[in-house]
């Protein structure tokens, strides 16, 4: 499983590569508007940290010009670059085009039979918004599920996105997602619980360690 966080401030970027098991970064169109530097700008300086995968959004609407851009994209990321390229019939065509030059993830996938499209383009990631999917739908998890049964015989890996607490991030892994995008807080919260932290207070106000 890989952590991924869901920002593109470069002051959370920074944070996050310093916990050590926060593995890429996923931006998308809102996330970039958020951050005082240029698009271009904020994803060099995104590449200068250790992740290994930094996931930047297609925005362009026409084939031709999606192709363009994912290039560009390219060369500011270089190898840790993965496209994000919208669920549409414009956006499967660009993802089949690219498939064998730059990793491509599928995102905003709403069926599983979307997912199963992305799966025959060569899809690296398939992306469902769950805490949204769940807003719109009903039952998010339910989607990650049949996207998971409809992919497990395949390459193509369930990144979940639009998730709001430790709670639903844990119920998005047993329901078959490999991956996790998360914003900074949630991330935060994964790692603590008051009852690790009361422990281990207790152990140390009754116990020893080394000193210097």
């Amino acid at each position: 499983m890989t952590l991924f966080l869901d920002s593109a401030l470069i002051e959370e970027a920074q944070s996050t590569s310093q916990l050590g098991w926060v593995k890429g970064i996923t931006t998308n169109p809102t996330l970039l508007a958020k951050s005082p530097l240029s698009v271009a700008l904020t994803l060099e300086k995104l590449a200068l940290f250790n992740y290994t995968e930094i996931l930047y959004q297609l925005t362009s609407t026409d084939f031709d010009r999606a192709l363009a851009e994912a290039q560009t994209a390219f060369k500011l990321l270089t190898s840790k670059t993965v496209l994000k390229i919208p669920a549409t019939a414009v956006g499967f065509r660009v993802a089949a085009s690219l498939q064998h030059q730059i990793p491509v993830a599928i995102t905003g996938i709403y069926s599983p039979a979307q997912a199963l499209v992305a799966k025959e383009v060569g899809a690296k990631y398939a992306i469902a918004y769950v805490n949204r999917a769940t807003r719109l739908m009903g039952d998010g998890l339910s989607l990650v599920r049949s996207m998971a049964n409809v992919l497990s015989d395949s390459q193509t890996e369930i990144l979940a996105a639009s998730i709001k607490s430790p709670t639903e991030a844990v119920a998005t892994i047993e329901a078959g997602a490999q991956h996790l995008t998360l914003p900074l807080t949630v991330l935060q919260s994964l790692a603590v619980n008051e009852l690790s932290e009361q422990t281990f207070i207790e152990f140390n106000a009754n116990g020893c360690g080394l000193q210097e």
